[in-house]
Protein backbone atom coordinates (compact mmCIF):
# COMPACT_ATOMS: atom_id res chain seq x y z
CA UNK A 1 0.00 0.00 0.00
CA UNK A 2 1.16 3.37 -0.73
CA UNK A 3 2.33 5.83 1.44
CA UNK A 4 -0.36 8.22 2.63
CA UNK A 5 -3.46 6.06 2.27
CA UNK A 6 -5.65 5.23 5.12
CA UNK A 7 -3.58 3.04 7.52
CA UNK A 8 -1.70 3.70 10.42
CA UNK A 9 -0.05 7.18 10.05
CA UNK A 10 3.78 5.95 10.74
CA UNK A 11 5.47 9.17 11.79
CA UNK A 12 8.64 10.89 10.35
CA UNK A 13 10.89 13.48 11.71
CA UNK A 14 10.43 16.44 9.65
CA UNK A 15 13.28 17.73 7.29
CA UNK A 16 13.72 21.38 8.59
CA UNK A 17 16.50 21.87 6.34
CA UNK A 18 19.83 20.23 6.96
CA UNK A 19 20.98 22.89 9.30
CA UNK A 20 17.73 22.90 11.16
CA UNK A 21 17.82 18.99 11.84
CA UNK A 22 20.73 20.42 13.70
CA UNK A 23 18.89 23.01 15.72
CA UNK A 24 20.03 25.85 13.42
CA UNK A 25 17.07 27.30 12.85
CA UNK A 26 17.11 31.25 12.74
CA UNK A 27 14.34 33.31 14.06
CA UNK A 28 13.13 35.81 11.70
CA UNK A 29 15.74 38.48 10.49
CA UNK A 30 14.23 39.37 7.26
CA UNK A 31 11.24 40.77 5.62
CA UNK A 32 8.37 38.50 4.61
CA UNK A 33 9.19 36.07 2.00
CA UNK A 34 7.93 36.32 -1.60
CA UNK A 35 5.99 33.54 -0.73
CA UNK A 36 3.53 35.43 1.95
CA UNK A 37 5.14 34.09 4.92
CA UNK A 38 6.87 36.36 8.12
CA UNK A 39 9.94 34.43 8.91
CA UNK A 40 12.69 32.79 7.38
CA UNK A 41 12.03 29.85 5.31
CA UNK A 42 14.21 26.69 4.10
CA UNK A 43 14.71 26.64 0.55
CA UNK A 44 13.35 28.35 -2.49
CA UNK A 45 10.47 29.42 -2.52
CA UNK A 46 9.60 27.91 0.62
CA UNK A 47 7.64 29.34 3.79
CA UNK A 48 8.67 29.47 7.70
CA UNK A 49 10.14 26.53 9.15
CA UNK A 50 9.29 25.38 12.45
CA UNK A 51 10.91 22.93 15.12
CA UNK A 52 9.28 19.33 15.19
CA UNK A 53 5.97 18.96 17.10
CA UNK A 54 4.69 15.81 18.92
CA UNK A 55 3.26 13.51 16.11
CA UNK A 56 -0.20 12.30 16.52
CA UNK A 57 -2.98 9.69 14.85
CA UNK A 58 -5.67 11.66 12.88
CA UNK A 59 -8.75 12.20 14.89
CA UNK A 60 -11.91 11.61 13.64
CA UNK A 61 -12.87 15.44 13.33
CA UNK A 62 -9.97 15.73 11.03
CA UNK A 63 -10.19 12.82 7.86
CA UNK A 64 -13.65 14.19 6.82
CA UNK A 65 -12.73 17.77 6.92
CA UNK A 66 -9.44 16.91 5.09
CA UNK A 67 -11.94 14.82 2.39
CA UNK A 68 -14.08 17.44 1.80
CA UNK A 69 -11.55 20.37 1.68
CA UNK A 70 -9.44 17.69 -1.25
CA UNK A 71 -12.77 17.14 -3.17
CA UNK A 72 -12.86 21.14 -3.78
CA UNK A 73 -9.46 21.18 -4.91
CA UNK A 74 -10.32 19.02 -8.41
CA UNK A 75 -11.52 22.15 -10.10
CA UNK A 76 -7.96 24.21 -9.17
CA UNK A 77 -6.15 20.74 -11.01
CA UNK A 78 -8.20 20.98 -13.85
CA UNK A 79 -7.65 24.55 -14.67
CA UNK A 80 -4.14 23.80 -14.30
CA UNK A 81 -4.46 20.93 -16.79
CA UNK A 82 -3.89 18.32 -14.51
CA UNK A 83 -5.56 14.78 -15.14
CA UNK A 84 -8.59 14.08 -13.52
CA UNK A 85 -7.11 10.26 -13.15
CA UNK A 86 -3.96 11.88 -11.13
CA UNK A 87 -6.01 13.96 -8.53
CA UNK A 88 -7.86 10.83 -7.83
CA UNK A 89 -5.02 8.39 -7.81
CA UNK A 90 -3.10 10.74 -5.76
CA UNK A 91 -5.51 12.55 -3.20
CA UNK A 92 -8.51 10.05 -2.83
CA UNK A 93 -8.34 8.28 0.69
CA UNK A 94 -5.51 10.46 1.73
CA UNK A 95 -4.94 10.35 5.39
CA UNK A 96 -3.44 13.52 7.03
CA UNK A 97 0.32 14.30 7.69
CA UNK A 98 -0.45 15.61 11.11
CA UNK A 99 3.58 16.53 11.80
CA UNK A 100 3.12 18.93 9.26
CA UNK A 101 0.09 20.21 10.25
CA UNK A 102 1.62 21.02 13.85
CA UNK A 103 5.29 22.35 12.33
CA UNK A 104 3.12 24.61 10.49
CA UNK A 105 1.37 26.22 13.76
CA UNK A 106 4.75 26.15 15.91
CA UNK A 107 6.56 28.97 17.01
CA UNK A 108 10.08 28.82 18.62
CA UNK A 109 10.54 30.76 21.76
CA UNK A 110 13.92 31.87 21.59
CA UNK A 111 16.00 33.01 18.34
CA UNK A 112 19.49 31.09 17.39
CA UNK A 113 22.01 33.75 17.40
CA UNK A 114 23.08 34.48 14.17
CA UNK A 115 26.48 34.14 14.78
CA UNK A 116 25.58 30.59 16.03
CA UNK A 117 23.95 29.42 12.64
CA UNK A 118 26.59 30.58 10.46
CA UNK A 119 28.86 29.04 12.52
CA UNK A 120 27.28 25.79 11.94
CA UNK A 121 27.04 26.14 8.56
CA UNK A 122 30.96 27.27 8.29
CA UNK A 123 32.15 24.51 10.72
CA UNK A 124 35.26 23.24 8.97
CA UNK A 125 33.96 19.28 8.10
CA UNK A 126 31.20 21.00 5.79
CA UNK A 127 33.97 23.26 4.06
CA UNK A 128 35.77 20.32 3.91
CA UNK A 129 33.04 18.31 2.06
CA UNK A 130 32.07 21.52 0.30
CA UNK A 131 35.60 21.66 -1.79
CA UNK A 132 35.63 17.62 -2.39
CA UNK A 133 31.65 18.41 -4.16
CA UNK A 134 33.42 21.29 -5.93
CA UNK A 135 36.32 19.04 -7.21
CA UNK A 136 33.88 15.88 -8.05
CA UNK A 137 31.32 18.18 -10.21
CA UNK A 138 33.89 20.77 -11.33
CA UNK A 139 32.96 19.86 -15.26
CA UNK A 140 29.29 20.61 -14.10
CA UNK A 141 29.64 23.73 -12.14
CA UNK A 142 31.91 24.91 -15.32
CA UNK A 143 29.18 24.67 -17.32
CA UNK A 144 26.16 26.46 -15.37
CA UNK A 145 28.45 29.26 -14.75
CA UNK A 146 28.69 29.35 -18.39
CA UNK A 147 25.37 28.95 -18.82
CA UNK A 148 23.82 30.99 -15.86
CA UNK A 149 27.31 33.64 -14.50
CA UNK A 150 25.96 32.16 -11.24
CA UNK A 151 29.13 31.38 -8.42
CA UNK A 152 29.44 27.96 -8.09
CA UNK A 153 30.61 28.54 -4.79
CA UNK A 154 27.45 30.37 -3.76
CA UNK A 155 25.67 27.11 -5.36
CA UNK A 156 27.80 24.67 -3.60
CA UNK A 157 26.62 26.64 -0.17
CA UNK A 158 23.14 26.47 -0.70
CA UNK A 159 23.49 23.35 -1.22
CA UNK A 160 25.16 22.27 1.64
CA UNK A 161 22.36 24.02 3.82
CA UNK A 162 19.83 22.91 2.34
CA UNK A 163 20.72 19.34 2.57
CA UNK A 164 23.97 18.27 3.82
CA UNK A 165 25.13 17.96 -0.21
CA UNK A 166 22.04 15.97 -0.84
CA UNK A 167 22.53 13.52 2.46
CA UNK A 168 19.33 13.68 4.01
CA UNK A 169 17.39 12.89 0.90
CA UNK A 170 16.96 8.99 0.84
CA UNK A 171 16.54 9.41 4.72
CA UNK A 172 13.08 8.24 5.24
CA UNK A 173 13.16 10.07 9.06
CA UNK A 174 13.52 13.21 7.27
CA UNK A 175 11.57 13.44 4.22
CA UNK A 176 7.78 12.96 3.66
CA UNK A 177 5.49 12.36 0.59
CA UNK A 178 5.11 15.69 -0.53
CA UNK A 179 1.47 15.63 -2.22
CA UNK A 180 0.59 14.46 1.34
CA UNK A 181 2.28 17.33 3.57
CA UNK A 182 1.04 20.07 0.91
CA UNK A 183 -2.53 18.25 1.50
CA UNK A 184 -3.32 18.50 4.96
CA UNK A 185 -1.33 21.78 5.08
CA UNK A 186 -4.03 23.47 2.31
CA UNK A 187 -7.23 21.94 4.15
CA UNK A 188 -6.20 22.40 7.47
CA UNK A 189 -3.87 25.38 8.18
CA UNK A 190 -6.27 28.10 8.07
CA UNK A 191 -3.91 30.74 8.31
CA UNK A 192 -2.25 30.04 4.91
CA UNK A 193 -4.64 27.78 3.20
CA UNK A 194 -4.64 29.86 -0.32
CA UNK A 195 -0.95 29.24 -0.35
CA UNK A 196 -0.37 26.21 0.58
CA UNK A 197 -3.59 25.11 -2.02
CA UNK A 198 -1.60 26.52 -4.89
CA UNK A 199 1.67 24.71 -4.03
CA UNK A 200 -0.49 21.30 -3.68
CA UNK A 201 -1.84 22.11 -7.24
CA UNK A 202 1.81 22.69 -8.23
CA UNK A 203 2.89 19.59 -6.78
CA UNK A 204 -0.02 17.42 -8.51
CA UNK A 205 1.14 19.26 -11.78
CA UNK A 206 4.42 17.85 -11.18
CA UNK A 207 3.53 14.13 -10.67
CA UNK A 208 1.42 14.70 -14.14
CA UNK A 209 4.28 15.86 -15.76
CA UNK A 210 5.71 11.87 -15.12
CA UNK A 211 9.13 12.91 -15.25
CA UNK A 212 9.92 11.74 -11.43
CA UNK A 213 7.78 8.98 -9.89
CA UNK A 214 5.16 10.35 -7.85
CA UNK A 215 6.26 8.30 -4.72
CA UNK A 216 9.77 9.94 -5.44
CA UNK A 217 8.26 13.36 -5.31
CA UNK A 218 9.33 13.65 -1.16
CA UNK A 219 10.71 16.81 0.99
CA UNK A 220 10.12 18.94 3.85
CA UNK A 221 6.72 19.07 5.79
CA UNK A 222 6.21 22.48 4.10
CA UNK A 223 6.80 20.52 0.50
CA UNK A 224 10.50 21.64 -0.03
CA UNK A 225 12.13 19.75 -2.72
CA UNK A 226 15.25 18.03 -3.67
CA UNK A 227 18.60 19.10 -2.94
CA UNK A 228 18.35 22.27 -2.81
CA UNK A 229 14.78 22.42 -1.30
CA UNK A 230 12.45 24.01 -4.35
CA UNK A 231 8.44 24.66 -3.84
CA UNK A 232 6.33 23.12 -6.42
CA UNK A 233 5.46 25.96 -7.96
CA UNK A 234 9.49 26.95 -7.67
CA UNK A 235 10.18 24.13 -9.61
CA UNK A 236 7.24 24.60 -12.39
CA UNK A 237 8.82 27.96 -13.42
CA UNK A 238 12.86 27.61 -12.75
CA UNK A 239 13.98 24.11 -12.67
CA UNK A 240 16.12 22.64 -15.77
CA UNK A 241 16.99 19.56 -17.38
CA UNK A 242 20.57 20.40 -17.54
CA UNK A 243 21.62 16.35 -17.82
CA UNK A 244 19.42 15.89 -21.05
CA UNK A 245 18.12 12.88 -19.90
CA UNK A 246 14.25 14.24 -20.57
CA UNK A 247 13.12 15.13 -16.80
CA UNK A 248 13.67 17.83 -14.70
CA UNK A 249 14.93 15.41 -11.72
CA UNK A 250 16.40 17.68 -8.70
CA UNK A 251 15.98 14.71 -6.49
CA UNK A 252 18.40 12.59 -8.10
CA UNK A 253 20.37 14.31 -10.35
CA UNK A 254 22.94 16.54 -8.93
CA UNK A 255 23.43 19.10 -12.43
CA UNK A 256 19.68 19.23 -12.49
CA UNK A 257 19.48 20.38 -8.92
CA UNK A 258 22.28 22.80 -9.23
CA UNK A 259 21.57 24.01 -12.85
CA UNK A 260 17.84 25.29 -11.84
CA UNK A 261 19.50 26.59 -8.35
CA UNK A 262 21.78 28.96 -10.62
CA UNK A 263 18.55 29.20 -13.08
CA UNK A 264 16.64 30.38 -10.10
CA UNK A 265 19.29 32.77 -8.83
CA UNK A 266 19.22 34.12 -11.76
CA UNK A 267 15.45 35.20 -12.44
CA UNK A 268 16.15 36.61 -8.99
CA UNK A 269 18.48 39.08 -10.37
CA UNK A 270 22.14 37.69 -9.65
CA UNK A 271 24.45 39.85 -11.96
CA UNK A 272 26.15 37.12 -13.53
CA UNK A 273 30.28 37.18 -12.99
CA UNK A 274 29.78 39.20 -9.82
CA UNK A 275 29.99 38.41 -6.08
CA UNK A 276 27.40 39.02 -2.78
CA UNK A 277 29.57 41.11 -0.93
CA UNK A 278 32.40 41.77 1.78
CA UNK A 279 33.12 42.46 5.27
CA UNK A 280 33.84 46.25 5.35
CA UNK A 281 35.97 47.67 8.40
CA UNK A 282 34.68 50.96 9.73
CA UNK A 283 36.74 54.51 10.52
CA UNK A 284 36.70 55.45 13.90
CA UNK A 285 33.84 57.71 14.56
CA UNK A 286 32.05 55.80 11.57
CA UNK A 287 27.80 57.53 12.11
CA UNK A 288 26.17 53.89 12.61
CA UNK A 289 23.00 55.58 11.05
CA UNK A 290 24.62 55.10 7.76
CA UNK A 291 23.90 51.32 7.89
CA UNK A 292 19.92 51.48 7.51
CA UNK A 293 20.57 48.35 5.53
CA UNK A 294 18.08 50.01 2.92
CA UNK A 295 20.11 52.78 1.21
CA UNK A 296 22.60 51.53 -1.12
CA UNK A 297 25.37 53.73 -2.43
CA UNK A 298 28.58 53.48 -4.88
CA UNK A 299 31.28 51.63 -3.36
CA UNK A 300 33.54 54.36 -3.91
CA UNK A 301 30.99 56.69 -1.56
CA UNK A 302 31.11 54.20 0.75
CA UNK A 303 35.22 54.03 0.09
CA UNK A 304 35.23 57.55 0.36
CA UNK A 305 33.58 57.72 3.68
CA UNK A 306 36.71 55.57 4.96
CA UNK A 307 35.19 51.92 4.99
CA UNK A 308 37.94 49.40 3.65
CA UNK A 309 37.73 45.41 2.68
CA UNK A 310 38.34 43.73 6.42
CA UNK A 311 40.19 41.01 4.46
CA UNK A 312 40.13 39.73 0.80
CA UNK A 313 37.49 41.51 -1.04
CA UNK A 314 36.26 40.56 -4.79
CA UNK A 315 36.38 43.01 -7.71
CA UNK A 316 34.29 44.97 -7.94
CA UNK A 317 33.51 47.97 -10.12
CA UNK A 318 33.60 51.16 -7.76
CA UNK A 319 30.07 52.20 -9.38
CA UNK A 320 28.58 49.34 -7.98
CA UNK A 321 25.61 50.04 -5.28
CA UNK A 322 25.63 48.61 -1.98
CA UNK A 323 24.06 49.00 1.30
CA UNK A 324 25.83 48.60 4.94
CA UNK A 325 24.29 45.86 6.78
CA UNK A 326 25.11 45.05 11.10
CA UNK A 327 23.54 41.94 11.66
CA UNK A 328 24.76 41.95 14.98
CA UNK A 329 24.72 45.88 15.91
CA UNK A 330 27.55 47.77 16.20
CA UNK A 331 29.81 45.41 18.23
CA UNK A 332 29.81 42.68 15.16
CA UNK A 333 30.41 42.50 11.71
CA UNK A 334 29.55 45.17 9.39
CA UNK A 335 28.85 43.63 6.07
CA UNK A 336 28.53 45.86 2.76
CA UNK A 337 26.17 43.99 0.61
CA UNK A 338 26.11 43.78 -3.90
CA UNK A 339 22.79 42.84 -5.60
CA UNK A 340 23.70 39.28 -5.56
CA UNK A 341 23.15 39.23 -1.74
CA UNK A 342 20.13 40.39 -2.97
CA UNK A 343 19.24 37.45 -4.92
CA UNK A 344 20.15 34.98 -2.12
CA UNK A 345 18.02 36.63 0.17
CA UNK A 346 15.23 36.48 -2.26
CA UNK A 347 15.87 33.09 -2.65
CA UNK A 348 15.32 32.84 0.99
CA UNK A 349 14.43 35.69 2.84
CA UNK A 350 16.22 34.71 6.60
CA UNK A 351 19.55 37.10 6.78
CA UNK A 352 20.90 34.43 8.66
CA UNK A 353 20.55 32.10 6.09
CA UNK A 354 21.92 34.33 3.51
CA UNK A 355 24.18 35.24 5.19
CA UNK A 356 25.63 31.74 6.36
CA UNK A 357 25.39 31.54 2.36
CA UNK A 358 27.53 34.02 1.49
CA UNK A 359 30.04 33.47 4.46
CA UNK A 360 30.19 29.28 3.48
CA UNK A 361 30.65 30.27 -0.19
CA UNK A 362 33.71 32.06 0.51
CA UNK A 363 35.45 29.71 2.91
CA UNK A 364 34.40 27.19 -0.22
CA UNK A 365 37.07 29.27 -1.99
CA UNK A 366 39.68 29.45 0.69
CA UNK A 367 38.70 32.78 2.42
CA UNK A 368 39.53 33.34 6.21
CA UNK A 369 36.67 33.58 8.58
CA UNK A 370 35.14 36.96 9.37
CA UNK A 371 37.94 39.67 10.96
CA UNK A 372 35.74 41.14 13.79
CA UNK A 373 34.55 39.24 16.60
CA UNK A 374 30.67 38.43 17.10
CA UNK A 375 29.05 39.97 20.45
CA UNK A 376 28.87 36.07 21.69
CA UNK A 377 28.08 37.19 24.96
CA UNK A 378 24.76 38.50 23.96
CA UNK A 379 21.65 36.90 25.23
CA UNK A 380 18.73 36.44 22.36
CA UNK A 381 15.49 38.14 23.30
CA UNK A 382 12.73 35.90 23.85
CA UNK A 383 9.64 36.47 21.48
CA UNK A 384 7.49 37.71 24.30
CA UNK A 385 10.63 40.43 24.77
CA UNK A 386 10.76 41.02 21.38
CA UNK A 387 7.24 41.48 21.30
CA UNK A 388 7.32 44.14 24.70
CA UNK A 389 10.36 45.80 22.57
CA UNK A 390 8.19 46.52 20.23
CA UNK A 391 5.02 47.37 22.03
CA UNK A 392 7.19 50.18 24.20
CA UNK A 393 8.74 51.33 21.10
CA UNK A 394 4.72 52.17 19.24
CA UNK A 395 3.78 53.44 22.76
CA UNK A 396 6.49 56.06 21.91
CA UNK A 397 4.92 56.68 18.50
CA UNK A 398 7.44 54.79 16.75
CA UNK A 399 6.51 52.77 13.63
CA UNK A 400 7.61 49.27 14.45
CA UNK A 401 5.23 47.23 11.51
CA UNK A 402 3.32 45.28 13.96
CA UNK A 403 3.84 43.49 17.51
CA UNK A 404 4.48 40.30 16.23
CA UNK A 405 7.94 39.73 17.92
CA UNK A 406 9.57 39.37 14.20
CA UNK A 407 12.60 42.35 14.53
CA UNK A 408 12.49 43.11 10.80
CA UNK A 409 13.63 45.84 8.91
CA UNK A 410 10.67 48.03 10.05
CA UNK A 411 11.31 47.39 14.14
CA UNK A 412 14.64 48.38 13.51
CA UNK A 413 14.40 51.48 11.46
CA UNK A 414 12.64 52.26 14.72
CA UNK A 415 15.44 51.30 17.08
CA UNK A 416 17.64 53.25 15.46
CA UNK A 417 15.18 56.18 15.53
CA UNK A 418 14.85 55.69 19.13
CA UNK A 419 18.54 55.41 19.48
CA UNK A 420 18.93 58.27 17.92
CA UNK A 421 16.71 60.86 20.47
CA UNK A 422 18.38 58.83 23.41
CA UNK A 423 21.65 59.68 21.76
CA UNK A 424 22.73 56.09 21.48
CA UNK A 425 24.61 54.67 18.79
CA UNK A 426 22.24 54.25 16.28
CA UNK A 427 22.80 50.65 14.81
CA UNK A 428 19.21 49.03 15.33
CA UNK A 429 20.13 46.57 17.23
CA UNK A 430 17.53 44.38 19.62
CA UNK A 431 19.54 43.50 22.79
CA UNK A 432 18.70 42.57 26.17
CA UNK A 433 20.30 46.03 27.58
CA UNK A 434 17.63 48.25 24.90
CA UNK A 435 14.50 46.23 26.57
CA UNK A 436 15.60 47.01 29.75
CA UNK A 437 16.36 51.07 28.94
CA UNK A 438 12.95 51.30 27.38
CA UNK A 439 11.71 49.26 30.02
CA UNK A 440 12.70 51.43 32.58
CA UNK A 441 11.75 54.58 30.80
CA UNK A 442 14.69 56.44 30.01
Amino acid sequence: MRRGRRHPFRPAALLLGFLASAGAVPAALGQSPATGGEAPATGAGAPAEAAPAAPGAASPEVTPSLDRCLADVAPLTAARGVPAAVVARELDGLSPDLDALAASRHQAEFETPIWEYVDRATKDSRVAAGRAKLAEWAPTLSAIEAAYGVDRHVLVAIWSIESGYGAVLDDPTKVRPVVQALATLACLDERRGPYWRDELVAALQIVAEGGVPAERITGSWAGAMGHTQFMPTTYLRQAVDFDRDGKRDIWHSVPDALASTASYLRALGWPPGEAWGYEAALPEGFDYALADEVTTRPLSEWQARGLRPAGPAPVASPDARARLVLPAGARGPALLLLPGFDAILRYNTSLAYALAVAHLSDRLRGGPDFAHAWPRDDRPLSAEERRDLQAALAARGYDVGGVDGKVGPRTRAAIRAYQASAGRVQDGYADASLLAEIRAGR
